[in-house]
């Protein structure tokens, strides 16, 4: 019971009140208010188990992306950690069109990103998309879901994850806490 309470407590504390947005105090990610023209919808937990940890955008025309933040505890690998989520696409429908690894974030330090999309639907000409992104930045993954309809929001979408790898490259590590402790050598 005084762990189930301590471990509320500690969720409680995920996300900080902060002049420019809720702020993930572990890592440092500054879940705005609005991220390019995205809003924000909401911030919590993902997973309990794992420590991750999640903020929600949306856009009035029906567009979605949820960043998802992830601690480290050992190498991170994108495909084995979206598994899950392009298992569960491909159960309702989804049909993979693409995988590619991109570049993303400010000049000179872009990240390699791992990209995998998903078309759910398609009426006429329009394509309904979910993309997966990951990258590690500093102890963190952060993986990004992003639902689109393509062409008319693929301009959106790359603006949205152009910002949000920026701003994680900006913010993760400047605050972030190592996920293992190294012994004191004074």
């Amino acid at each position: 019971m005084a762990a189930s309470l301590a471990s509320r407590a500690a969720l409680a504390d995920e996300f900080a009140d902060s002049p420019g947005g809720k702020l993930h105090a572990a890592s440092g990610f500054l879940c705005a208010p609005k991220i390019a023209t995205f809003e924000r919808d909401a911030v919590g937990e993902r997973d309990p188990q794992t420590g991750a940890v999640y903020c929600a955008y949306s856009k009035l025309d029906g567009v979605y992306g949820t960043v998802v933040l992830k601690p480290l505890r050992a190498p991170y690998d994108a495909r084995s950690s979206l598994a899950g989520a392009f298992e569960e696409t491909q159960s309702t429908g989804g049909r993979m069109t693409g995988e590619q690894m991109m570049k993303l974030g400010p000049q000179p330090v872009q990240l390699d990103v791992y990209a995998r999309t998903f078309e759910t639907a398609r009426l006429s000409d329009t394509h309904y998309r979910v993309l997966f992104t990951g990258a590690a930045i500093g102890n963190w993954a952060v993986e990004l879901t992003v639902e689109y309809a393509d062409p008319r929001d693929t301009d959106a979408q790359k603006e949205f994850l152009s910002a949000v790898y920026s701003a994680a490259t900006a913010q993760i590590g400047a605050t972030s806490l190592p996920t293992r402790s190294t012994p004191d050598t004074h």
